[in-house]
């Protein structure tokens, strides 16, 4: 994908000035048609290749497919037929897919040429959660009096649990004694395997669960990939069911699908220099009756996920979404556990959790002085920052803005005298880091030269 810069605030690893692009495309991906020509011969070769498992560009698709079957595509999504949702979501994943050096324009792909595309690619996402089960969940069990005198349904795998070599007995036919028999039998079986662990209605088995769990990851990397076009952001950005199915997916991360979690958390961050919670409390249709706070709460339970992409992901958007002056009042009341987070992935030996820590903490100290007092108040967070700025960093930003954290809880008096604490640590990379040294020496400056109170006009050498 075309990565571009943007014109709002936020950014990758903070900075309330300019964010860097979006995240990359897909790894695997080859230049041009080139690509897809060696794609389609390896399926070609793969005769055993089910048509399933294809959920992917694999054939060239011409520009003007989309206008011309666009009202076939947004069908064959909302029929549930296996091989309609195959075609269109192997012909979307295709159309949504663009390379560095693709001439295709985004105006092409946008979401206003295809009228309910989006809602059709969160349908599939909404079925496959309507009949997913949680990884660790246990059902209990649930008589069904429902067809309790047939001995088969049609649901399901019944045929199997009666016995592949043996034929199905139908009432009426034959003599009485056998026929109860039969019935006894049956209904021992019943108990023990799936009369009293019936999933529904249609009863999914194993596979065709997968199926579907497989089409709805399939449908979150397509909305994913919509994501990075222009023409597309404004309209997912206010779109609440999008985002409702978004939130509520990274919210059931413990149990849903790491695909999914991870396509729906980066779609997300693409739209959230665009993003404002007050969309789940407007008049507008809600179809799962997500609130800010839910989605708050949901963000700030994947930031303390042991997964490195998740929790550096969360750390990128709540520093995405607090520049938005709207997006402040729901995301204050977490603020002692979001710095308590932050503070810990700082301590991480991953650069890149280290780096998504601080820019997101540099969002929060720029925009309200409510952060500034409660950062400067966090244990271990004036050490950390001193430990990212002292040590070797592969991105040198990173470094500077750890600094500027540190001028921005200066610049608070209420901080003056803690951080006081840490002048001889502020002196020596004043001295020994010409990177920052400017900014340590505004630090100290702001320190000493301009005490409140005695202790640190006592305390203060520089600047009197």
């Amino acid at each position: 994908m075309q990565k571009r810069e943007f014109n709002k605030s936020g950014g990758s690893y903070g900075g309330a000035s300019a964010p860097p692009a979006k995240r990359g495309r897909p790894f695997g991906s080859g230049n041009s048609s080139a690509a897809a020509a060696a794609a389609a011969a390896a399926a070609a070769a793969d005769h055993t290749a089910a048509p399933s498992n294809l959920l992917g560009p694999s054939l060239l698709v011409h520009n003007a497919f989309t206008v011309e079957n666009n009202k076939r595509i947004v069908h064959a999504l909302q029929s549930g037929l296996k091989s309609e949702l195959t075609w269109a979501l192997n012909i979307l994943t295709l159309l949504s897919f663009k390379e560095k050096d693709d001439n295709r324009k985004d105006s092409n792909n946008a979401l206003t040429r295809i009228s309910g595309l989006l809602d059709a690619l969160l349908t599939v996402i909404d079925d496959w959660r309507d009949i997913a089960l949680p990884k660790e969940h246990v059902r209990a069990p649930r008589v069904r009096n429902l067809g309790a005198n047939l001995l088969v349904t049609g649901f399901g795998n019944e045929y199997e649990v009666l016995g592949s070599n043996s034929s199905v007995p139908h009432p009426g036919l034959g003599s009485g004694a056998q026929d109860a028999s039969m019935l006894s039998n049956v209904s021992n079986l019943r108990s023990s395997e799936w009369w009293l662990e019936e999933d529904g209605l249609f009863n999914l088995d194993d596979e065709g669960r997968a199926e579907r769990q497989q089409c709805a990851v399939a449908a979150s990397n397509i909305i994913r990939n919509f994501s990075f076009m222009q023409d597309n952001e404004t309209i997912m950005a206010f779109h609440r069911h999008c985002l409702e199915t978004l939130f509520q997916c990274i919210e059931d991360y413990i149990t849903e699908d790491e695909e999914l979690v991870t396509n729906a958390l980066e779609t997300i961050v693409n739209l959230s220099p665009m993003l404002d919670l007050q969309v789940f409390g407007s008049s507008k249709a809600s179809y799962i009756k997500m609130t800010a706070k839910r989605a708050v709460q949901a963000i700030v339970g994947v930031l303390e996920s042991p997964v490195k992409a998740w929790h550096c992901s969360a750390a990128e958007l709540l520093g995405r979404l607090v520049i938005n002056p709207d997006n402040e009042p729901f995301l204050l009341p977490f603020i002692p556990q979001i710095h308590k987070r932050l503070v810990d992935l700082m301590s991480l030996p991953a650069f890149d959790a280290q780096a998504a820590a601080v820019g997101a903490l540099y969002n929060f100290s720029e925009v309200n002085m409510d952060c500034r007092l409660k950062l400067a108040n966090e244990r271990w967070a004036i050490d950390r920052l001193l430990k990212v700025i002292k040590g070797p960093h592969p991105i040198p930003d990173i470094c500077k803005k750890a600094a500027m954290i540190v001028e921005s809880l200066v610049s608070e008096p209420q901080n003056r005298g803690m951080l006081l604490a840490y002048e001889n640590a502020f002196a020596e990379v004043l001295f020994s880091d010409t990177r920052c040294s400017e900014i340590f020496a505004r630090i100290l400056y702001e320190l000493t030269s301009r005490p409140n109170n005695k202790v640190a006009a006592a305390r203060g050498i520089w600047g009197m």
